[in-house]
């Protein structure tokens, strides 16, 4: 039998066509929607995106994809957070126009807030390192990728220090130690930086989910 797409959500949040493009080239098929109905009858979700994560929120909820979305968590689906998306699975986010918080989906613990320093440049943006937890290195999200390896961020937000270590797969140092990439044990992963344009590194990971989410391997 042949595997459904893995369905990617459009909240009109950027990266679409490049997240599609690395899903096929892993082995994968997707398609793109903001169909509520499509979300949540889905077999296995990427939710990318970058921008605000009010914004972002707001459309989840006006739309209807937050419903759908949690619909299919709750069904546990193999999914995929990238950047922002990452972001909007845990309870809050600062990222809004007046600094209030903002509420996530809330299937995670924790927050995300701005990365500050005075020293570096915010935002993040370019090529850095996985710190593996030991929660990381058994996650199969991670299967292949070496300790150390060098994957592409592009944000000034990032999980805070709320973030049970539990849920921790890997870590990066910028301005701050934050968590580049979540588990939750189960079927639900996130990964701050961009799989998709993450050459090599990120091809593996992005096999592995397709893997995950029952297509080729």
């Amino acid at each position: 039998m042949t595997a459904r797409p893995i369905v990617i959500v459009d909240y009109h949040k950027g990266n679409l066509r490049s997240v599609e493009r690395g899903l096929v080239e892993a082995g994968g098929t997707a398609v793109v929607t903001d169909d509520p109905v499509a979300i949540a009858a889905a077999d296995a979700l990427v939710l990318p995106g970058v921008g605000s994560f009010g914004d972002a929120a707001a459309y989840l909820g006006e739309s209807g994809q937050r419903e759908a979305l949690l619909a299919a968590l709750g069904r546990g689906v193999p999914f995929l957070g990238i950047c922002l998306g990452l972001q909007l699975l845990f309870e809050r986010g600062s990222e809004t126009d007046d600094g209030s918080w903002a509420e996530g989906l809330g299937v995670m613990a924790g927050s995300a807030t701005r990365l500050e320093s005075s020293r570096l440049k915010v935002p993040h943006v370019g090529w850095d390192q996985l710190d593996l937890t030991p929660l990381g290195r058994s996650c199969p999200l991670f299967a292949g990728v070496a300790e150390g390896a060098h994957v592409y961020f592009t944000h000034s937000y990032a999980l805070a220090d709320d973030v049970p270590a539990g849920l921790v797969t890997a870590r990066t140092h910028y301005a701050r130690s934050f968590a580049s990439a979540a588990w939750d044990g189960s079927s639900t992963y996130g990964v701050q930086f961009h799989p998709e344009k993450s050459s090599a590194v990120g091809l593996q990971i992005l096999r592995n989910f397709v893997r995950l989410a029952g297509g080729a391997a």
